[in-house]
């Protein structure tokens, strides 16, 4: 018979902090993760699922197979529409942290990789994760004092890559630039080069600044080329991390063709 928790007792206010504090969640190695399709793709990439939390009464298959593998808990209907944010979930599972190594993306001739510098929003970091997973990049690298990529919304924007290509976590740049063999091009609205003028097909690591910002003092310096997306308009820029999707795409393209 599955643990049950009707009342907001010390575990259900541990996994409640775990929607909503960062600290607690770097503190308990762990975050919660909500929808079908990210638990889906955790549990296919071997990610840590530690526990599943569930409502009781009837289940759907997909449900009933996860359960059968993993530790799991039965709450009131009550205390999951809580962990849901209010959103219907049939499951909720609670998954480790990963470890914030660089080796977790490996160095190869084709590598790729978005380095994502002090963004401020969760949603835009799931959005660069998700746009990453998309085209084909090797990793994504999130570094400065930055949003959490495990914030529920950042996971949510994801919409389950975050388990499917290594994110990883760095204070510095010099961390990143030591372990770097790739060419790194970063996007600003002042750039000298067109981005379909640059060559993406070798190793390269795309550099995406702060939404307000841009780029930090440090990456400015340490880029090898500044590009601009041309645009037609009144928009002068776009969202961070709609242009890292531009230079992403880009990437993906020129690839492509060079395959051919």
């Amino acid at each position: 018979m599955p643990r049950t928790v009707s009342t907001r007792n010390a575990s259900f206010q541990q996994w409640q902090a775990l929607l909503t504090n960062r600290t607690k969640r770097q503190r308990a190695g762990e975050f919660l993760v909500q929808g079908v399709r990210p638990i889906t793709l955790a549990a296919e990439h071997g990610w840590d699922i530690r526990t599943l939390l569930h409502a009781g009464g009837p289940r759907s298959r997909w449900a009933d197979e996860l359960l059968s593998r993993y530790d799991h808990v039965e709450l009131s209907d009550e205390l999951m529409r809580e962990l849901g944010e209010k959103d219907e979930q049939e499951l909720i599972a609670l998954v480790g942290l990963p470890e914030d190594r660089l080796d977790r993306i490996p160095q190869r001739d084709d590598l790729l990789v978005v380095v994502f510098d002090r963004p401020a929003t969760p949603g835009n970091i799931g959005t660069l994760i998700r746009s990453a997973d998309a085209f084909g990049a090797h990793g994504v690298i999130v570094t400065g004092h930055a949003a959490d990529p495990y914030d529920p919304g950042s996971v949510r924007a994801s919409t389950g890559s975050l388990f499917a290509i290594p994110v990883v976590r760095m204070p510095r740049p010099r961390e990143v630039l030591a372990w770097s063999t790739g060419r790194i091009v970063a996007t600003d609205e002042h750039g000298a080069t067109d981005v379909d003028a640059v060559d993406l097909t070798g190793p390269t690591v795309v550099l995406i600044g702060n939404e307000t910002t841009g780029l930090s003092a440090a990456w400015r310096e340490a880029a090898d080329e500044i590009v601009r997306i041309p645009m037609t308009g009144a928009a002068s820029s776009l969202n961070a991390a709609s242009a890292g999707t531009v230079l992403l795409y880009e990437a993906a393209r020129q690839r492509r063709r060079a395959a051919t």
